[in-house]
């Protein structure tokens, strides 16, 4: 649904994180293939290599991307509800919108990787995608901020990440023995192959018992927005973010010697780690625009940011850098092995006309 949004009442620091998140989801891996497609040098391999998944342990910069999204939707969640609460305090209401933004990111998530679009039920997958975990994480966060306390919703963030790796290690999985954080031999992936049967994704992400971490990531969200909230000085809560993130970092890396850090299973030091580096990156981000006043170099990042699920829509549904091929054809015979890195660029580079246009008129793409 298009709206029109008072930009100047936003913060500025979130959309423009926003922003930073839908950049690499759109052209973060495809520029960095691209980039050592062409120059092949130990650098251009390391960035690589970076902005791609790890095959199962372990921590890569392309990993932040979801978590990230996550983060920002728990980031606004203090924001959103107060003001929906203080022009209509009818809480039906309220849930019914929950509710219908729930099922519409599942839907979304269907066409984007569910194969809806395929139109043949034996393609399709009930669970398998970003949003839908975005859906789980709100319709939970959005809830406890609505009737836990600030102590309660700190309890249930750590009540989602023990009880998760409780079931991660404890549950015995028939014909493999005790759960293990290992492919195949966990009890989450388990569990979905049981509930989903031939609509599970194939895959070796779980996501039905992952819904616990889905939940403590948006509520570590909801924490930093209710910081930014509180009517601290600026300059504190740019510290506090820093602080917290870091001691996030640390407290997943150590739990991590035990508990490993997967994120195809969200594991419960997995949300420690990422969490933490989404507070750092958040602390930046409000230092440099809404404490610094440094504003002008984040427009680039907030014309993204504020229709990022369109953004997250069109380039996943539309083949950008194919319609950028049809154009730039002509310049493979002088590019030689960058011609990649080109069409990519290129694709990014319409949608982002598309969305400086939609910006520019004001046009938003809310769910």
């Amino acid at each position: 649904m298009a709206s029109n949004v008072k930009i100047s009442d936003r913060i500025m620091s979130v959309d423009a994180l926003r922003g930073f998140d839908m950049l690499m989801i759109i052209i973060a891996g495809s520029f960095f293939r691209g980039l050592n497609r062409g120059a092949d040098i130990p650098l251009t391999q390391f960035l690589s290599e970076q902005f791609s998944h790890p095959e199962w342990f372990g921590f890569h910069f392309y990993d932040i991307i979801m978590p990230l999204f996550l983060f920002v939707v728990g980031a606004v969640i203090p924001f959103s509800i107060n003001k929906r609460l203080d022009s209509d305090p009818n809480r039906k209401r309220l849930y019914v919108h929950l509710f219908r933004r729930v099922i519409i990111l599942f839907v979304l998530g269907w066409m984007v990787q569910g194969r809806l679009l395929k139109l043949d039920i034996n393609e399709f997958h009930v669970y398998s995608n970003t949003l839908q975990a975005i859906a789980i994480g709100y319709l939970f966060s959005s809830i406890a901020y609505l009737h836990l306390s600030k102590n309660g919703r700190y309890l249930l963030f750590a009540a989602c990440l023990i009880v998760y790796a409780l079931l991660l290690t404890v549950p015995q999985v028939p014909g493999v023995g005790r759960s293990v954080l290992l492919p195949d031999q966990n009890y989450a992936l388990y569990v979905d192959r049981l509930i989903m049967g031939r609509f599970d994704d194939g895959s070796q992400y779980t996501w039905i018992l992952s819904g616990f971490g889905f939940t403590a990531t948006v509520l570590s969200g909801l924490f930093a927005g209710e910081l930014i909230r509180s009517g601290l000085k600026r300059e504190k809560i740019a510290w506090y973010l820093l602080v917290i993130g870091l001691a996030g970092v640390a407290v997943g890396l150590i739990w991590g010697i035990w508990h490993p850090i997967v994120k195809k299973l969200w594991s419960s030091s997995f949300v420690l780690f990422s969490s933490g580096l989404c507070f750092v990156l958040l602390s930046l981000f409000y230092w440099i625009i809404d404490v610094k006043g440094y504003r002008k170099w984040a427009f680039f990042l907030k014309v993204i940011g504020m229709n990022a699920i369109f953004a997250y829509m069109v380039s996943h549904v539309i083949n950008m850098p194919a319609i950028s091929e049809n154009l730039l054809f002509g310049l493979e015979q002088y590019v030689g092995d960058y011609y990649y890195l080109v069409t990519a660029s290129g694709g990014f580079a319409i949608l982002y006309l598309v969305l400086w246009y939609l910006y520019k008129n004001r046009t938003f793409i809310k769910v």
